[in-house]
């Protein structure tokens, strides 16, 4: 094919495209045509006599590796666009290792676990070592082996770590280090590896076998990586072995847009690139082709203020555009039913369709009010990186409960919740009792009153724990028959029924979520009942009213599968998307950034990078919103204006707010407020509310009574010293730990209880 596919790029794309002499780091911003770099780069290549099967191109979702395959093939022809070597991390070293697998005592067969068959393995190891599962939850365990093989910690080495050792002994989990040393047995004698194995194995490989690494140094002309934010330490070294004697890699990535670390990933991979590759060419695309000058200027704004990051200007040769809309609202529903509105109100103006307007939050458990207002409204939507609120797995487990409660001949809750969270049933146990309430064509509750004489099968231990099971469900049953406040009833039955204390103690990100979503079904049914004693106080709001709302919100009459619809997504799932206009809700502090994201400056400016991602989905229209107060774990707390918002320049937001409960608009805010010196927002005198300035993280804590506050070292310390915290108020040392590579303090607080502080990161006084 001829070289007019170069016209087709700007200066920067065309000189990262032609550029094959060395060790390559591409800044891509958002919205600057990665993609199409990263396709044209590879035509470039094979226009210029490279062979496909000597190119390398790695990627991180199949759909980024099946975009770019179809666009070369529509541009050199499918046959030579198969041969190339383009494919996520794991498909690629999966393909290599089947190669060389007796090396590492597999065979080229092996099978690849995936997460439910490594946890399954997991559970069987914990039961054959007859340890506690509630101690030693398998989630967790899986979780903290996959964080060593990402480390390349191999069961002797995280043996051998005093550090990690103490870790688990004061988790109560000593011998979480013999389950990993087990967990690698029995996957090798299984010729099995899970996700994390094809990483780790293939470094293994390139390490204990040179041979293998230079053949691949070798084989490979060039390497392309995508997303390199996103890598973690297995897959740097990986690329950097592959590299090391030709340099011929090319990296593409966003360092502003790196926001999974959760997962493993590593920013210093692409801040530091050049640390590894001395003759490092850069090349900086910074046009926007996506959004409005406006919303790239704001963003601009907001990410300046990360000091660990590669200085870049995005600039945007678009229309000006609307400046961002930022909305304060009274509270969580008045924000719903205000969002819901701006949409309605955007569709007559721009007329464009549903599709075209996502809806962006930073947890999952928010999406409740949302979609309840978007359903009032017949407003079409759809959740995406996620399932709808009363479709996820945890509250249907709950509502499972309620259903018993109300209707205990409901034999599909019984069986859904019967051994869950475990007590014991197993399905031997549960498969008799079916059996014999069937053959008697009673419920199965009715069989657990009379075991012997409906289910004679059961054994006396299971029909014991039947049994438990089943009175408990009778208490929770003469609640509801008491008639008592669905509220109520619905916190004993998360507490009884033990689901509240199963996503508790295990704090991984996953269960957090799940605990968050339960926290919010009860501040629902608090809604609810609050809601029907405030429109009718004649009326019980009982379980069974509840039950009845959610039937139909679990319904949805299809709005899912419309094709017309609105996106409902976390901002970490709308990575990668575009749309005509975004609506970016919660923006509170300890919501976003996270109150569980606020120990480090690492994790308050992962946040602002998430908050940077969000805005810069937007193409023509960006809207911000925030509430006064927010219902979280059963009560209405009180919530400030994210800090973030304080980082913007205002010059590139327009102020409104909900002038009344019947969300109308106004713009009358939009000159009352003025710019302090520090650079935060504040109202004028006459409005003595603050206005975006940093709140408190922690809400219930008292106003620290002086200032000043300082990091300590550990030597001005001693146990029982009282100390003023500049977040926690004044408390008591009850502990020291110089064990850890960080030494930390135990501190009791008047108001906060205990807490585990970092002391290089820590500020307080001694008093």
């Amino acid at each position: 094919m001829g070289k007019n596919y170069l016209e087709e790029l700007n200066k920067p794309q065309r000189e990262a495209v032609k550029y094959c002499d060395g060790p390559l780091l591409v800044i891509a911003g958002a919205g600057s045509g990665k993609t199409r770099v990263l396709t044209y780069k590879i035509v470039h290549m094979l226009v210029n006599d490279y062979e496909p099967w000597r190119i390398l191109a790695l990627t991180f979702t199949n759909k980024a590796a099946n975009e770019m395959t179809d666009r070369i093939k529509a541009m050199v022809g499918e046959k030579t666009a198969a041969r190339l070597w383009m494919g996520t991390f794991h498909s690629i070293f999966a393909r290599i290792l089947r190669a060389h697998a007796e090396k590492l005592g597999f065979k080229s067969n092996f099978t690849i676990y995936d997460t439910a068959d490594s946890k399954s393995l997991i559970k069987s190891i914990i039961r054959f070592m007859d340890l506690d599962d509630k101690v030693y939850k398998p989630s967790m365990v899986q979780n903290i082996i996959s964080w060593a093989k990402n480390r390349l910690i191999s069961p002797e080495m995280y043996s051998a770590n005093s550090e990690l050792l103490q870790l688990d002994r004061h988790a109560k989990r000593p011998l979480l280090h013999e389950i990993y040393r087990m967990y690698r047995a029995r996957c090798l004698e299984a010729n099995a590896m899970d996700f994390d194995d094809l990483l780790y194995y293939t470094n293994l490989l390139f390490r204990d076998y040179p041979d293998v690494l230079r053949h691949y140094q070798e084989f490979f002309r060039y390497v392309l990586v995508d997303e390199y934010q996103d890598t973690n330490f297995a897959q740097h070294l990986i690329v950097k072995s592959l590299t090391a004697e030709s340099g011929n890699l090319c990296v593409v990535g966003d360092d502003a847009q790196s926001i999974y670390s959760f997962r493993g990933a590593n920013i210093g991979n692409i801040i530091n690139l050049r640390q590894q590759y001395a003759n490092l060419k850069t090349i900086k695309l910074e046009q926007n082709y996506r959004s409005t000058q406006n919303i790239i200027n704001a963003a601009n704004s907001l990410i300046d203020k990360n000091k660990n990051q590669i200085k870049k200007t995005i600039f945007s040769e678009n229309d000006p555009g609307e400046r961002i809309s930022v909305i304060k609202c009274y509270s969580d529903f008045d924000e719903a039913g205000t969002i819901a509105s701006k949409i309605s109100q955007l569709r007559m103006t721009t007329h464009d369709s549903f599709s075209d307007f996502a809806i962006l939050y930073r947890t999952n458990a928010q999406s409740r009010v949302l979609e309840e207002s978007l359903r009032k409204r017949n407003i079409p939507y759809r959740i995406y990186g996620s399932v709808s609120f009363y479709q996820r797995k945890e509250i249907k487990d709950a509502v499972a409960y309620l259903r018993l409660a109300v209707n205990p001949s409901d034999d599909e809750a019984f069986r859904r919740i019967v051994n869950y969270p475990a007590r014991g049933i197993g399905e031997t146990t549960v498969n008799n009792l079916v059996a014999g309430a069937m053959n008697s064509q009673v419920s199965l509750m009715e069989a657990c009153s009379d075991i012997r004489r409906y289910a004679p099968e059961v054994k006396p231990a299971g029909a014991t724990k039947l049994m438990a099971f089943a009175g408990m469900i009778r208490n929770f049953a003469e609640m509801v028959s008491e008639n008592q406040y669905a509220d109520r009833v619905v916190d004993e039955i998360l507490r009884r029924s033990g689901l509240m204390e199963l996503f508790t103690h295990d704090r991984t990100p996953e269960n957090i979520s799940r605990l968050e979503n339960l926290q919010e079904l009860k501040s629902a049914v608090k809604e609810f009942v609050d809601n029907t004693l405030e429109t009718d106080g004649d009326t019980v709001p009982t379980l069974s009213a509840f039950l009845q709302l959610v039937s139909l919100s679990t319904d949805q009459d299809e709005s899912g599968n419309d094709d017309d619809h609105v996106s409902l997504m976390t901002v970490h799932a709308a990575k990668g998307l575009e749309f005509n206009n975004v609506l970016i809700v919660g923006v509170e502090d300890d919501l976003f950034p996270s109150m569980m994201a606020k120990n480090s400056l690492n994790e308050v400016e992962e946040e602002r990078r998430l908050l940077y991602v969000a805005i810069t989905r937007a193409r023509n229209h960006c809207v911000i919103s925030y509430a006064s107060s927010r219902f979280r774990n059963g009560m209405t707390t009180a919530s400030r204006p994210s800090p973030f918002l304080g980082d913007i320049d205002p010059k590139y937001l327009k102020m409104l707010n909900t002038g009344s409960k019947s969300s109308s608009f106004s713009d009358s805010y939009t000159d009352s407020y003025s710019r302090t010196t520090t650079g935060s927002f504040r109202q004028r005198p006459a409005e003595r509310t603050p206005v975006f300035t940093p709140a408190p993280t922690t809400r219930t804590a008292p106003q620290p009574s002086s200032g000043n506050f300082t990091v300590h070292d550990v030597s001005e310390l001693t146990v029982g010293m009282t100390i003023e915290h500049s977040r926690f108020g004044k408390g008591t040392i009850n502990a020291i730990n110089t064990e850890m590579s960080d030494p930390r303090i135990t501190v009791h607080f008047e108001t906060e209880g205990d807490k585990t502080l970092i002391l290089k990161w820590a500020k307080f006084n001694i008093l």
